[in-house]
């Protein structure tokens, strides 16, 4: 299934049905009277987060979305139909926005989670509403009112722990394709991964998903290169992997690139838990790979792994690391969840 991350869709909630004008007329009975029913209300435009989709491709094709209309009212005082809501299912991580592509309407991150997104129009009255002590056969009935309408702006940001960044062929593919069952493409050129993969990691006996984010290049916060939409994947990761090519003659520019353009794309993602590893320890001699190695630790100020994802030599340890900080990040949502709870349960 073809990945894609982000798509523009027109939503409208189903008009109103219209109140009718009928009178009461039955055999014997000397006085009628008006028993027009009312309209029915339109259906609403409504998303819903489901489970087992990762792509928002199906609305590349489809990007209209019409609810029914409600039915008109009818004589002997029955209602019309309301029209059935028109449900969307979409990706859980699936963020909605206003046409401006800007203005967040809500952002789907629970399955389940629905939030209507046009809304139907309310039914007409029919005239036996307008019936009176002073106006005993009213020849009035209202006309159903017209269903919100909009444009919307889907943008998928994947669901995962913890986040691959780096450069492009800093061999990302190849180390999610050798902790994880995910199938990425892998050849050796710029921009090998056109789309996001996930993986399940299991080590020490739990689970966490990983994510590998296309490679990134100087200037991908303003659209240069696949960096600019993909950044938006990283938000929600709560530990990214920097991985570094040890074959780089230098390994410190290339990694001051990836952090200047996690600053600068915002959403506080140069500020999230970062380990840092030099890949590829087997394609370059020990002495040089030290020596890059410890340049790295340098301007990264901290501790950088050695590791090869091909050889699978110091992977165990980066993702116990990795691990350390998602078991973090977790206690950390279920206390703040708990507190949630508990203010809403003593108010």
């Amino acid at each position: 299934m073809k990945f894609l991350d982000q798509a523009k869709i027109y939503v409208r909630g189903g008009d109103g049905g219209g109140g009718v004008i009928a009178f009461r007329r039955e055999k014997f009975i000397e006085y009628g009277g008006p028993d027009g029913g009312d309209g029915g209300d339109g259906g609403d435009v409504i998303a819903v987060a489901v489970e087992g989709l990762n792509t928002l491709i199906d609305y590349r094709y489809q990007q209209h979305f019409r609810a029914p209309a409600g039915r008109p009212g009818e004589g002997s005082n029955r209602s019309g139909a309301g029209g059935q809501d028109t449900i969307l299912k979409l990706p859980v991580g699936t963020e909605i926005l206003e046409d401006d592509n800007e203005t967040v309407v809500a952002d789907l991150t629970k399955p389940g989670q629905r939030v209507v997104l046009a809304e139907g129009g309310e039914g007409g009255l029919g005239n036996a509403r307008f019936k009176s002590s002073t106006n005993r056969a009213p020849r009035k009935a209202t006309p159903g009112t017209p269903g919100a309408e909009r444009w919307l702006w889907l943008r998928l940001k994947l669901i995962a722990d913890a986040g691959l960044v780096g450069q492009p062929n800093a061999g990302k593919s190849t180390f999610l394709a050798s902790v994880t069952a995910a199938k990425p493409k892998i050849a050796d050129y710029p921009f090998t991964t056109l789309s996001p993969h996930l993986g399940v990691v299991r080590v020490h006996g739990e689970e966490f998903v990983l994510a590998d984010i296309p490679g990134l290049i100087e200037g991908a916060h303003e659209g240069r290169g696949l960096g600019t939409r993909f950044l938006g994947h990283v938000e929600r990761c709560s530990v990214l992997l920097h991985l570094v090519d040890g074959t780089e003659e230098d390994p410190v520019a290339a990694y001051k690139t990836i952090r200047k353009e996690l600053k600068a794309y915002g959403h506080k993602l140069d500020k999230k838990p970062e380990i840092v590893a030099l890949n590829k320890a087997d394609a370059v001699d020990e002495a040089t790979f030290e020596k890059r190695r410890a340049a790295l630790a340098k301007a990264a100020r901290k501790s950088v792994l050695a590791i090869s994802g091909i050889a699978r030599q110091g992977v165990d340890e980066a993702l116990g690391k990795v691990l350390t900080q998602v078991q973090r990040a977790r206690r950390a949502r279920q206390e703040a969840e708990a507190g949630v709870t508990a203010e809403a349960a003593s108010g």
